[in-house]
């Protein structure tokens, strides 16, 4: 299928060799969702006849309840090759509710496909809404049921590679998963509390022995240890001794999702996967099943600001900058512009992650100053790795071609023009980021001649973190071009841009 076939080949999340966390989100699901059609009623052009005189008063009211719940898009009794025919002509995702002849209890949704026309009964349940009998799924409105339809037909054709190999997930993958990802430093901080507990009891337990003669041997012992080391998981910072099953429950995700276990986006209109109550931990379906037993409900709010939807990010501050990325910007600035290198030398791992982690816990109130952290390098690593954990990047998959497509405007006049217009096709959170961060890289590049980082330079560092480019694709002299012309006249473009702030 050649809509996916370069997609399987970036399902490997990408980051800096250097990073101690990867990118985990896994953007191709959410890609291909994108071009799923969208829904269009197909309006009753004509007067629907009255029940007849001698109709009954239950055939009257139903008559009125299904032009009640279905509004104009209702095209009362029509047998399916009339609505196939009126369907014909109309784009993918075009839809009508009308009643079949000789049936009662139900209407019949028809929908138009991939250039085909499919029908569904459709049934309406008050308190619970409108659903079809062979799912449990329940939508406010049938306009609601045609999207969330629309998109699974539209995975099934082009995502299925995708989705086949994320059902055949094997548990190693947890070791690796977003979860652990994200979080390794706090459950590995749990799992020394409950080795120590553990340990405690071992010892209270030993003291209750009447004699040592009945342990086993030294070697023996270690040969014990050696063995319940081959089998603990490697890379696992959870102890074997914890086992609390997660409390796995159907969820209906607001904004952006993606999967915990294997990091692929949670697809899908409603009722995309499913979420534990006690730690918050979200999967597909299929993924749940193979999510060890070890939910810690202590960590209910697991993902922090890090990996986190930046309109997700904005909304829940009230802000229009994130916070994480004002206190980086603010400490480079005060005391980083003229450390050659910026951005471009890493900082230490350790002491990046540790930063995340406090960012993650603490939030607004982390001590960022020149005392906690000496190395600036640390706080720059830590901005781009936030960035870079965006699940969407700052230059979004829908606005991506019109940037690259300015960028290659052979006109200095036009292309300003057509950035300009690239920069307005931004959501607002998006747009209010990537100006502050470009204003901010154009100060950095203004002391060129002491830190050695110019427009190219920087743009040549942000390059994979701003914009969304394949696991596979190494060649970005393109992106690095945009970006970099991005940041020279970035005053003009978005002075241009007349978007509200």
């Amino acid at each position: 299928m050649p809509k996916t076939a370069g997609v399987v080949a970036t399902l490997a999340g990408g980051g800096e060799p250097s990073s101690p966390v990867q990118k985990v989100w896994k953007p191709e699901l959410y890609k291909i969702q994108l071009d799923a059609p969208a829904p269009h009623p197909v309006r009753c052009q004509r007067t629907l006849p009255l029940p007849p005189a001698n109709s009954t008063a239950d055939a009257v009211e139903d008559n009125s309840q299904a032009v009640r719940l279905y509004g104009s898009e209702y095209h009362g009794v029509m047998g399916h090759l009339e609505a196939e025919q009126l369907l014909a002509n109309a784009p993918d995702g075009s839809y009508l509710v009308r009643r079949s002849p000789k049936t009662d209890g139900y209407y019949t949704l028809s929908v138009r496909f991939n250039k085909r026309c499919k029908h569904f009964k459709v049934f309406h349940k008050p308190g619970s809404g409108h659903h079809l009998r062979e799912q449990d799924k329940h939508y406010e409105t049938v306009h609601e049921m045609v999207a969330d339809g629309l998109i699974n037909f539209h995975m099934q054709l082009h995502a299925s590679p995708i989705i086949q190999q994320i059902n055949q997930q094997t548990k190693n993958c947890y070791q690796q998963s977003p979860y652990m990802t994200l979080n390794r430093r706090k459950l590995r901080a749990l799992s020394n509390e409950l080795g120590k507990s553990a340990s405690v009891d071992t010892s209270d337990a030993a003291a209750s022995m009447p004699s040592v003669q009945d342990s086993p041997p030294q070697s023996q012992k270690d040969q014990q240890q050696q063995e319940q080391q081959q089998l603990q998981p490697q890379q696992d910072p959870m102890p074997l001794v914890y086992e609390k099953p997660h409390n796995f429950k159907v969820h209906t995700f607001k904004g952006l999702n993606w999967c915990e276990f294997c990091a692929n986006f949670l697809w899908g209109f409603t009722a995309q996967g499913v979420k534990c109550d006690a730690c918050g931990f979200m999967a597909h379906n299929k993924c749940s099943e193979l999510v060890p037993p070890k939910c810690v409900p202590d960590l209910k709010c697991i993902r922090g600001v890090f990996g986190t939807d930046l309109t997700t990010m904005v909304q829940l501050h009230q802000c229009n900058i994130p916070f994480v990325v004002r206190r980086c910007v603010e400490e480079v600035e005060a005391r980083g512009m003229l450390q050659e290198g910026i951005y471009r030398v890493s900082g230490f791992a350790d002491e990046i992650d540790a930063l995340k982690l406090a960012l993650d816990r603490d939030g607004e109130k982390t001590d960022m100053s020149e005392g906690a952290y000496g190395n600036v390098n640390v706080i720059a690593g830590t901005l781009k790795l936030y960035l870079r954990l965006l699940p969407v990047p700052l230059i979004t998959f829908q606005a991506y071609p019109s940037f690259m497509a300015a960028a290659r405007s052979a006109s200095p006049a036009e292309q300003l023009q057509l950035m300009a217009e690239a920069v307005r096709r931004l959501p607002p959170a998006h747009f209010n980021c990537l100006q502050y961060m470009l204003e901010h890289l154009k100060r950095v590049a203004s002391h060129y001649a002491v830190n050695k980082m110019n427009e190219h330079n920087l743009a040549t560092v942000f390059a994979p973190t701003l914009i969304a480019t394949p696991q596979h694709m190494t060649n970005l002299t393109e992106e690095i071009f945009m970006l970099s012309s991005l940041i020279t006249n970035c005053e003009k473009i978005f002075a241009s841009s007349s978007r509200k702030q």
